[in-house]
């Protein structure tokens, strides 16, 4: 297929129906936002730049700003020095060497914090962000925690599951800025209210009420602040992994489904796997994969990074059933509301 630009790629990305075991009864689609250019978080850079220009508030040259752990910031990268300004990345420590080499080959300038914040990674580099803009008052922030172009962004990721499947009666989501899950959820609820959508978390993550443990491995998934853009009243469960299970179940779905992805797609895989055991025959459950695995290179993937964290790649599909407001530290999950998807 011919397209005029790279930003045109971004979007209409594959779904593939998933293996799965003997176990399973439902069936799970994966919708491999992996396959965009750099992954699921172009589509918010993509819809955010344009919107932005399009109502005026980015101007043609101004300098665009953003706080990423890398998915967000590629993508912006991307969109923003194709359409010539100059992008400012603010990330911290965390960052792999692939998405660092990725960000300057596109002419990006890359801004590390050396400590956390009040609110760990994210807060020391919303910090240096407010710092940035105090020194370029012209330049423009993204802002993809609250920014309605982030939820927006996934309108068109649901219209590409309508088009695929007809209709999806359950959707797993990792969620770290909350866009991803409340943009998609709230358009599929207009072709069937009784979808129900699963969260999928990390351990040490605050998002859904859990004290933060800003020490935790994941990258991609989780966050150490609540996001105005997780919209609560959408969501009927949540499942919570740690680092072992959540590093297992992407060496699991690499294995199994021949899927090289990152730990938030591994994450929702497990959920997915383990969802679709539960579920009455012909139900579609659809799994969104956001990244691939190479930025995990150096760690998911390497054996002796593994073995210094002591961390094994063997999953037991066997969540525990907690109350929402209990403190995790394994694969658990809660219902956020009385019809849960364990009554389908």
């Amino acid at each position: 297929m011919l397209y005029q630009n790279i930003i045109e790629t971004i979007g209409n990305t594959p779904l593939v129906k998933l293996r799965l075991d003997n176990q399973s009864i439902g069936e799970v689609y994966a919708k491999l936002e992996l396959q965009n250019p750099f992954g699921m978080k172009d589509r918010v850079a993509k819809n955010a730049i344009l919107a932005a220009k399009e109502s005026g508030e980015l101007q043609d040259g101004q300098p665009i700003f953003e706080s990423s752990s890398g998915t967000l910031a590629c993508g912006i990268a991307l969109v923003g020095t194709s359409l010539g300004h100059p992008v400012h990345i603010v990330t911290d420590p965390r960052l792999d060497s692939i998405t660092l080499a990725k960000l300057h080959s596109l002419g990006c300038h890359v801004h590390v914090v050396d400590k956390m914040g009040a609110q760990g990674w994210q807060g020391g580099r919303l910090e240096l962000l407010h710092r940035l803009l105090e020194q370029h008052p012209d330049g423009y922030w993204l802002r993809q925690y609250e920014n309605p172009s982030n939820p927006e962004s996934y309108t068109g990721l649901a219209q590409e599951l309508i088009d695929d499947l007809g209709q999806v009666d359950i959707l797993i989501v990792a969620v770290g800025t909350g866009g991803s899950i409340s943009g998609t959820a709230r358009e599929l609820k207009k072709y069937n209210p009784n979808c129900k959508v699963i969260a999928v978390d990390a351990t040490g993550s605050v998002i859904f009420g859990q004290p933060d443990r800003p020490d935790r491995l994941q990258g991609g998934i989780g966050n150490s602040l609540v996001a105005r853009n997780v919209d609560h009243t959408l969501i009927d469960e949540v499942h919570w992994l740690n680092d072992q299970e959540a590093y297992a179940a992407t060496h699991v779905l690499a294995r199994q489904e021949k899927i090289f992805a990152g730990n938030s797609s591994g994450s929702v895989y497990a959920v997915a796997r383990w969802v679709s055991r539960l579920v009455k025959p012909n139900t579609k459950i659809a799994a969104i994969f956001p990244d691939r695995g190479d930025r995990y290179a150096n760690t998911i993937y390497n054996h002796d990074y593994l073995k210094t964290k002591g961390i094994n790649v063997e999953l037991t599909f066997d969540p525990k059933q907690v109350d929402r407001n209990d403190v995790v530290h394994s694969w658990s999950y809660a219902s956020y509301r009385e019809n849960t998807v364990l009554k389908i």
